[in-house]
């Protein structure tokens, strides 16, 4: 009996020093690192969701952007940084994407981070130009089966957006020509304008072009209607059932404390509730998705999963 509570002390004593920091955390400034420019939707969330954690923990928290490599760069970042509970990093879809695409990873996703709070999803649109003689899903396997050039702009090579242009090929058995750009901006404009025939893109800066008549959606890239654009059928309503779109959240260094990572998750989803993030949340048709770390990181692995299925069978490389 001796023996045991002096197994239990020692053992008490050991984790006393861990246990301390993650009830006294945080005792610094936080920062989270966005891998993106300043201006996107994830930076809009990061700020957006910070601000109100900020409050809640008393602590200041800066957002740092990061940009560079296809996210890599800030995302290894925060992956090297002290596991102390002052770093993360707001990754999107990108991050799982990357753990098949890039072949020399200087960080291991699933081991060097762990999963802290999904945040935010905004659903895809697959868009055209109205003069593309494009309203429907059959509309571009006629028009391709007629031999007429077809092409889709992505993002970049490697986003979902592009994932989802192979997604949408591979269900139709047609050819589309891939066009990316760096980022969604660039690609819109040449979409607006007529330079490309269709796109799939985030539906909060899709959507006054559509509701302008400036682009046509052809569907929802969605399971089921959109709440965002319930008018607008969904792509698996027309035969393919291509689900996508671009979803941010929080990740820290492995080796953060479960207290710290509970706790930042609870903040997390707390600051999504609040009025202003919510009122933002809905007046940008984005998501909020709250959650746990461990739901978190079964999304993570389900995506990494469903992206490398689509870059097998598409072949895509980063040249």
């Amino acid at each position: 009996m001796q023996r045991r509570h002096f197994v239990q002390g020692a053992a008490l004593v050991t984790l006393h020093p861990l246990l301390a920091r993650a009830q006294a955390w945080p005792t610094k400034p936080i920062r989270i690192v966005v891998p993106f420019a300043p201006g996107g939707t994830t930076d809009f969330v990061t700020r957006l969701v910070a601000t109100e954690v900020a409050k809640s923990l008393g602590q200041a928290i800066v957002v740092e952007n990061k940009p560079g490599a296809g996210t890599v760069i800030g995302v290894d970042n925060v992956a090297k940084s002290a596991p102390d509970g002052s770093s993360f990093v707001t990754v999107a879809n990108s991050f799982t994407v990357n753990q098949t695409l890039v072949t020399k990873l200087p960080y291991d996703g699933l081991k060097d981070l762990r999963p802290v709070a999904l945040m935010g999803l905004s659903e895809h649109v697959l868009a055209t130009h109205p003069a593309s003689g494009l309203k429907t899903v059959a509309d571009i396997v006629a028009q391709a089966k007629a031999g007429k050039p077809l092409s889709y702009a992505s993002f970049g090579n490697g986003t979902s957006a592009h994932l989802a242009g192979e997604m949408l090929k591979n269900q139709l058995g047609v050819d589309i020509v891939h066009v990316p750009y760096k980022g969604q901006a660039p690609a819109l404009a040449d979409l607006l304008g007529g330079q490309v025939s269709m796109m799939f893109g985030n539906w909060p800066e899709f959507r006054s072009h559509v509701q302008s008549g400036k682009l046509l959606a052809i569907g929802m890239a969605t399971a089921a209607r959109s709440v965002y654009a319930p008018q607008i059928p969904t792509l698996a309503e027309q035969g393919v059932p291509v689900v996508s779109n671009s979803w941010n959240g929080l990740l820290a260094p492995a080796g953060v404390p479960d207290a710290i990572v509970q706790r930042m998750n609870a903040e997390v989803n707390r600051a999504m509730q609040a009025t202003t993030v919510a009122e933002a949340f809905q007046k940008g048709g984005i998501a909020a998705k709250s959650g746990t770390p461990e739901q978190f990181a079964d999304f993570i692995r389900s995506e990494t999963a469903r992206y490398a299925e689509v870059i097998r069978k598409s072949g895509i490389t980063l040249d």
